[in-house]
């Protein structure tokens, strides 16, 4: 792999060099980007950047670009609502889309949006409560202060969501308040085709040439939102040497784990999520083939899995790498020793990494059954996961809140029933393709003489009982309205609604199958919960506290899907000898191309290439810090305008959940001048124009129409 491992920080223990780090909001180390850059980001700017943020609850960041409500995103963060709002007449991630009036924006199926309003620590309310436990008394503890504080935060207030966070693996906890919008409506989305060009042979690298930006509205009362705090669009244009922040909801870092944590990944958990994912491609692939409308329909999943599956590559040969590993190892035998030579923090912390590295091997032994079991790795089915959702929440619903199952909580209910009553388009070829391949690996990896796969299978095979299932199912009835496919889903409200008497009396084949099945995932998941994630938690906590103690608190924590915020600098870097430069022009979009997929650009950009200016940058590389989760994040100056729109990592960044090289990790982003020349003068797009630029749509006709 082209990547270098020059890490300082390399299980937290020091303060982070260079432009390393995805800070939370209360602990941005202001000070150390005015000693680098000469600008202090004041309190009063960092609130308003926060307060611009937002995170799509699916996992992709975003941010408000207007007082109306606008919300910017990446095409592949927006791409799931995109893909159900189509059908084969109208097909939106095809041939894009444009609403020229607000009554032509149209609702996502199941979106939400966040915007995080409050931070509050709360380490030493639950610190207090799990005193001296440990174990189950530990983990019910934990889960149920955590749930009494999300319930008084939010108040039952629907549009409010509140969250535990944990963070530094336990060191510290703070509750983070958001707004919560639920009304998401599509605004304007490019072509997949410019959206993702260059397809999987151009992920994670660079130079890119992509068009990757989507924009959504929030709607509060069936009107836009009002949005005080947005991020105006900045007039200059970023260039090599100038500073950038980004601001986003990184999803997961691996960098403060402990070595057994990591040999875990590195032995037992990637190498086995790369033999399936491939063989999962390889299936979908073929899916597409068989006609116009499977290719459709599948390629979110196509997208997802190509894109997981490189990402993971990665990762794995990071933690291959010998030299890297060592310093990893070193690194937690110097803490170690530390805490040896301590007397008391050996009474305290001593035993943590040996307690890990014990829970770590039980979990070798259980992961099969945790994984096809509970986890619904053999069961892949959209509908037997609302099946599975509904007949928990029968028996969760009337629980104490401290009590349920932590994704039943009294926080996550409003995006819970969101969901499950989603009108979505689920389609039954797909569906059964899916829960083949799942009941086949689950029969692969279990055996046929295991209990659990007797009990589903039966005597049918996979591929009966995936059809049998699929086909008499009633939690979605595809109903045809104006083109677009989208569930009738009265039969999942009345099983919502009813609880656990209507569960009981469902005739529906996957209801059945879910409540024959439930008590099996709950026994795995409490052995795992009671007996493993608990002892984890308990000693993450420990070694967390151990490393404040020997190193202090000055130290950003693993990301953790909660909003961070990142500095760095326009910079390109070295490959292979090379100089790659930071930013790329339009120009070089149309010699790239080469007329077949994945570098076939969409006729609306071929019709107007001599209308572009090919010297207007298109994207751009920094040495900001992100990972995935980091996906629409708005790229920033020192004056909170927009710059960009990160949508990447290069391939170098693969191995940041593990630790961060500032000569070569870089953060992939669309130029924000590529943004604004293409709805000018390719999409036309001049409503979207005039929030984001004021004056800006006083420009020469456009003679392209966007489709849609």
């Amino acid at each position: 792999m082209k990547r270098l491992f020059l890490i300082a920080t390399l299980v937290g223990a020091a303060p982070a060099l260079a432009d390393e780090g995805m800070w939370t909001y209360n602990n941005f180390p202001s000070a150390k980007v005015k000693e680098k850059y000469g600008f202090e980001p004041s309190q009063e700017w960092l609130d308003k950047a926060r307060l611009s943020s937002a995170r799509l609850a699916g996992g992709c960041s975003a941010s408000f670009v207007s007082p109306n409500g606008l919300v910017m995103t990446n095409h592949h963060c927006a791409r799931g609502c995109i893909e159900q709002l189509s059908g084969a007449k109208k097909d939106y991630i095809a041939n894009g889309f444009y609403a020229k009036t607000e009554a032509e924006e149209t609702q996502c199926p199941a979106m939400e949006i966040n915007q995080l309003e409050q931070i509050t620590d709360v380490t030493e309310t639950l610190n207090k409560a799990t005193a001296g436990l440990s174990g189950k008394p530990y983990s019910d503890t934990l889960k149920a202060k955590m749930s009494e504080l999300e319930q008084a935060c939010s108040a039952g207030e629907a549009k409010v969501r509140c969250d535990v966070v944990t963070l530094y693996q336990g060191g510290k906890y703070n509750l983070y308040k958001y707004r919560r919008f639920q009304d998401v409506r599509l605004v304007m989305a490019p072509e997949h085709a410019i959206a993702f060009f260059g397809g999987d042979p151009d992920n994670f690298e660079f130079p890119r040439w992509d068009l990757d930006v989507t924009f959504l509205r929030v709607y509060q009362d069936g009107k836009p939102a009002k949005t005080e705090n947005f991020f105006k669009w900045s007039e200059k244009s970023a260039k090599e040497g100038d500073l950038t922040f980004v601001s986003g909801h990184p999803g997961r870092t691996s960098r403060g784990l402990t070595i057994a944590e990591l040999e875990y990944q590195r032995d037992v958990a990637m190498p086995k999520m790369l033999f399936t994912m491939s063989e999962l491609r390889g299936m979908v692939t073929e899916f597409q083939k068989r006609g116009p409308e499977q290719k459709r329909i599948s390629n979110n999943l196509l997208f997802g899995v190509e894109n997981g599956l490189k990402a993971t590559k990665g990762r794995l040969e990071a933690l291959q790498d010998k030299k890297f590993f060592a310093q990893k190892v070193a690194a937690e035998q110097e803490l170690r020793k530390k805490v040896d030579a301590n007397p008391e923090m050996k009474k305290k912390y001593g035993a943590a990494w040996d307690e890990i590295a014990k829970a770590q091997g039980q979990l070798v032994n259980i992961r099969k059954d945790l994984a096809f079991v509970e986890q619904g790795n053999g069961l892949s089915s959209s509908l037997y996961g609302i099946a599975k959702m509904l007949v928990r929440a029968s028996e969760e619903l009337p629980k104490e809140n401290g009590q349920r199952l932590r994704e039943f909580n009294q926080a996550n209910l409003p995006a819970l029933q969101a969901q499950l009553l989603s009108p979505a388009p689920i389609y039954a070829d797909l569906e059964i393709l899916r829960l083949t391949f799942g009941l086949t690996k689950m029969r692969e990896e279990l055996g046929s003489n295991h209990p659990f796969v007797k009990k589903v299978l039966g005597k049918e095979s996979p591929e009966k009982m995936a059809a049998r299932l699929v086909k008499g199912s009633k939690l979605c009835v595809l109903k045809d309205m104006k083109g677009s496919k989208v569930c009738d889903v009265s039969v999942r409200k009345g099983l919502w609604d009813g609880g656990k008497a209507a569960i009981a009396a469902s005739k529906d084949p996957m209801i059945q199958l879910a409540l024959a099945l439930d008590a099996d995932g709950r026994a795995v998941r409490k052995n795992y919960e009671e007996n493993i994630d608990a002892v984890i938690k308990k000693n993450a906590e420990l070694v967390a506290k151990a490393k404040f103690e020997a190193y202090g608190t000055n130290q950003y924590p693993d990301a953790t899907f909660s909003l961070r915020l990142s500095y760095g600098s326009v910079k390109g870097y070295m490959e292979d000898g090379k100089k790659v430069d930071p930013v790329t022009q339009m120009a070089g979009t149309f010699e790239h191309a080469t007329g077949e997929e994945p570098f076939a650009l969409p006729p609306s950009w071929l019709k107007s290439e001599k209308l572009l200016d090919g010297a207007t940058a298109m994207n751009l590389v920094t040495t900001n810090d992100i990972i995935g989760g980091n996906s629409g994040s708005p790229m920033i100056n020192k004056d909170a305008e927009i710059v960009g729109l990160v949508f990447d990592g290069n391939i170098q960044s693969l191995g940041g959940e593990y630790g961060f090289d500032e000569s070569v990790n870089r953060t992939v982003a669309v130029h924000s001048d590529a943004i604004i020349e293409s709805l000018k003068k390719i999409y036309g797009a001049n409503r979207v124009l005039e929030e984001l630029r004021p004056g800006s749509t006083k420009i020469p006709s456009v003679p392209t129409k966007p489709a849609g």
